[in-house]
């Protein structure tokens, strides 16, 4: 790329000007272009072009970590989510390693919720393992048994045997960014059977009373947005987010609580055979496989 950059400088002495025909002439590469300029190229990418560009020269390394280039990438109210997520803060970090350092996953509420910001886009991410989720019958084995599984970025999911009437509650409180967020239900019919440094395979033979009736979602945010939906469950073998809605969060200073819920309370048919791991919260339009 360098060098077909310079093939275009004054190759032809003929061209060359006359006020400059007793210069030596210099062979000019990308790397005699201003930082400034440099960013200005590399803020139509995204980061993590951005850092793989970073290593074609020192002069691409540089601009690559201007503060002008990430501060327009990081969540308006970063500073208050690094005084949240970051145990230690320096005040010295540049932009650069602010969005890098959100972008790792921080534990949250005894280990039970995880926040990350997205690599590509910036937008926070927070799952809520099933933990942190008021669950009828959760405590008695003969309903729920526990999982450990590295399916799971929590290590464990909570397995349903069988039970008549399904509740599942749960709320989150957090200072999210403004933006359009959708929230998920992760779940898996079948039971896992853990095999030690492997992903878990699946047992279905207990999965019975998923398709009579749908199972309903809903979630309300404390600014009034609601959403519900409904889904049958009948994908066995595999985890699936189940998208109860979207909503929008208007202030980035304002922490937004949002109550969700999952129910299945029609006592006329058992069922089980249900794995369940967690609620997924984030920006629209990111495809889930990719970040979980």
């Amino acid at each position: 790329m360098g060098s077909g950059f310079s093939s275009n400088f004054w190759d032809n002495k003929d061209e060359t000007p006359a006020s400059c025909s007793n210069l030596p002439l210099k062979r000019l590469g990308l790397g005699d272009l201003p930082e400034n300029c440099l960013a200005m190229v590399l803020d139509h990418f995204d980061p993590p072009e951005i850092c793989k560009l970073a290593r074609v020269n020192q002069a691409f390394y540089r601009a690559s970590s201007a503060d002008v280039l990430w501060e327009s990438r990081l969540p308006e109210n970063y500073g208050v989510l690094v005084k949240k997520l970051l145990e230690v803060y320096d005040c010295s970090l540049g932009k650069k390693d602010i969005y890098a350092r959100l972008c790792r996953p921080v534990r949250m509420s005894g280990g039970t919720k995880e926040v990350w910001s997205e690599k590509k886009k910036g937008g926070i991410c927070m799952m809520v393992s099933w933990k942190e989720m008021k669950i009828t019958g959760i405590h008695d084995r003969r309903y729920w048994t526990h999982i450990s599984t590295l399916q799971s970025r929590f290590h464990t999911i909570a397995y349903l045997r069988q039970i008549w009437w399904l509740e599942v509650e749960g709320d989150v409180d957090f200072d999210f960014p403004i933006g359009n967020y959708s929230l998920f239900f992760r779940l898996r019919l079948g039971k896992l059977s853990v095999r030690q440094n492997q992903h878990s395979s699946s047992n279905d033979q207990q999965v019975h009373g998923w398709t009579i009736n749908p199972v309903q979602f809903k979630f309300s945010v404390s600014n009034g947005q609601n959403a519900m939906s409904k889904h049958f469950l009948n994908e066995q073998g595999k985890w699936l987010c189940y998208h109860v809605g979207d909503f929008l969060v208007e202030d980035s200073y304002k922490p937004t609580k949002i109550k969700f819920s999952m129910t299945q309370i029609d006592c006329t048919h058992q069922k089980g055979g249900l794995s369940f791991d967690s609620v997924l919260i984030c920006p629209c339009g990111i495809k889930t496989h990719s970040i979980i």
